[in-house]
């Protein structure tokens, strides 16, 4: 199967009159995802998570590298040309209430992309805004409230109506479930799969929750500083994780140790300190300074992200070393 979205040494640099160094939020990263496919994405906050999905979608540009939408390079895409692939490719952020217009009715609010890319008459759209307002959950007599009259996860399903309305191919959710109740939750993620399954939806899942991840994605591919430190299809990445980084992730999820056999009870990792500062990155691995089981040459040389096994990728000198006993 062809790559549906394709990103080649993608790499973003900030700059801060603070600082001599760029800030490096995103390096070198290369990711193929194919049609249909869910990848999460996931890692502390200040990992490039956020980052790395707004460079997906072009929301703001990479100081290098190449993306490739549905086999079109979308870095030299001019703004007509970009504006048009933006009804295909859309992004659900993390606070709908900062993502919404106050002033605006939901109405208004679900049926503004039809307008924006001006598909069907004005009664198809007010026909296409009722349709899916039912399917997300939203009362057809509430379309003419505004976003403040609305609970978060209500104010979710109206950024995600906004999002799908247009029948895209690619959305990329930035912790669309995070700011919300853990019952409320699960409704938005449920409705997020029957939308994928119903509308043939390629998704890039983006959250610090090892577990949410779990549930919705099909592959799952872990940052740190910047940098992919692993990358596996799901159950291959929680059942047998490689990375000392993942490992201490997984080891975080709440276990229900009475359901649990004594070989199946994972020991928590603690990790030392917090992440670092990008602007000052430890040389080598970037995570050796945190690392339980660090060697010598990780604060040295940075490691390569090879293949451990089939379709299974690992960024770390550890890794190595047991491969080559």
């Amino acid at each position: 199967m062809s790559a549906f979205l394709e990103l080649r040494n993608v790499r973003k640099e900030f700059h801060s009159s603070s600082s001599k160094r760029p800030i490096v939020a995103v390096e070198d990263i290369s990711i193929v995802l194919e049609k249909g496919q869910t990848l999460g994405i996931v890692g502390e906050s200040g990992s490039g998570k956020s980052t790395l999905g707004r460079l997906m979608l072009r929301l703001i540009e990479p100081t290098s590298g190449s993306i490739e939408f549905n086999s079109i390079d979308i870095l030299n895409e001019k703004p007509v040309q970009l504006r048009k692939l933006r009804s295909q490719m859309q992004m659900i952020f993390q606070d709908p209430m900062s993502s919404l217009n106050p002033r605006m009715s939901v109405r208004s609010l679900i049926g503004e992309p039809l307008d924006i890319h001006k598909v069907g008459s004005p009664s198809d759209r007010k026909a296409a805004v009722a349709e899916i307002a039912r399917k997300v959950g939203i009362e057809l007599s509430a379309l003419d409230k505004y976003p403040h009259e609305f609970s978060g996860g209500q104010r979710q399903r109206i950024s995600i109506a906004r999002a799908v309305i247009n029948h895209p191919s690619l959305i990329v959710a930035d912790e669309p479930v995070s700011a919300l109740d853990v019952s409320i939750q699960s409704q938005i993620l449920n409705l997020l799969m029957d939308l994928r399954n119903e509308m043939h939806l390629t998704f890039v899942f983006i959250s610090h929750d090892l577990s949410v991840v779990r549930h919705i994605a099909d592959r799952v591919a872990v940052m740190y500083l910047g940098n992919i430190v692993e990358s596996a299809p799901t159950e291959a990445l929680f059942n047998n994780p490689q990375h000392p980084y993942t490992k201490a992730l997984i080891s975080a999820i709440p276990q229900v140790k009475s359901h649990l056999t004594t070989s199946e009870r994972t020991e928590r990792i603690i990790l030392r300190g917090d992440i670092p500062n990008p602007a000052s990155a430890p040389s080598g691995c970037h995570f050796h300074p945190r690392c339980p089981v660090a060697l010598p040459t990780c604060s040295e040389l940075v490691p390569l992200l090879r293949n451990y096994s089939e379709h299974h990728e690992v960024s770390c000198h550890l890794v190595d070393v047991a491969s080559a006993k």
